[in-house]
């Protein structure tokens, strides 16, 4: 019989997440909750290779597949949670409130990386063994008493610059991350901001901010990716 963190994980991988975990809040500013779950959706591969040029529309118009996916992910299992007689809370792209610096009081990255899931890179991006930078990510935030995975803490980037060296907008300082840094200390987000503008209008004629290059790079994206071609 299937405990309550296996029950909600089975839901989760049902409703088509590729990895889920989680973590411990405790210790987190701003956040009433004890516990988030993480979970991610990775990229197809074509998507990736495509990337490693600049932005296109087809990246485009899956980011927003991709989110709408991991909203109906996460919005399951805060329902499954709810019905148990817990409180949940889903962090849908409709519910997440974000500053002047475009930072949300309890970020996914934050979770996941709690949740054991990957650490931040180089590029300020989340970073899993399985699939490197190439997924997206959404939180489900709740008081029930589930099985926490081990937190991982520090960056496992080591002396790679991939990210770095291929960084259209040289925004990207070469942190090691640790738990706790500010992403000022990481990457330089308006330079950042401005460069994806720049480049996603030159390339796909669409006024937005997509990049990709810096997670389509990553070495642990290019290890997916060979795993993928192999299939």
């Amino acid at each position: 019989m299937m405990n309550l963190t296996e029950e909600l994980k089975k839901i989760l991988f049902e409703k088509g997440a590729d990895l889920a975990g989680v973590g411990s809040l405790k210790g987190v500013k701003n956040c009433q909750f004890q516990t988030g779950v993480s979970v991610a959706v990775a990229l197809p591969g074509n998507v990736i290779l495509d990337l490693q040029d600049g932005p296109t529309e087809e990246y485009y118009h899956l980011y927003g597949t991709l989110n709408e996916k991991l909203n109906q992910i996460v919005a399951a299992g805060e329902a499954f949670l709810k019905a148990q007689g817990y409180e949940a809370y889903a962090q849908t792209t409709d519910r997440v409130v974000v500053n002047e610096e475009n930072i949300s009081p309890i970020p996914h990255k934050t979770v996941a990386a709690r949740a054991g899931l990957g650490w931040i890179g180089k590029n300020c991006l989340l970073v899993t063994p399985q699939y490197g930078s190439a997924v997206r990510i959404s939180s489900l935030l709740t008081n029930a008493p589930l099985s926490e995975e081990e937190p991982i803490l520090k960056s496992r980037c080591g002396g790679c610059r991939a990210c770095v060296e291929n960084c259209p907008a040289q925004a990207l300082k070469g942190t090691l991350w640790e738990a706790g840094m500010t992403r000022k200390e990481i990457v330089d987000a308006e330079a950042c901001y401005q460069k994806q503008l720049e480049i996603m209008y030159e390339r796909t004629g669409i006024r937005t901010d997509l990049c990709g290059k810096c997670f389509a790079v990553c070495t642990y994206t290019q290890k997916y990716l060979q795993s993928v071609s192999k299939e």
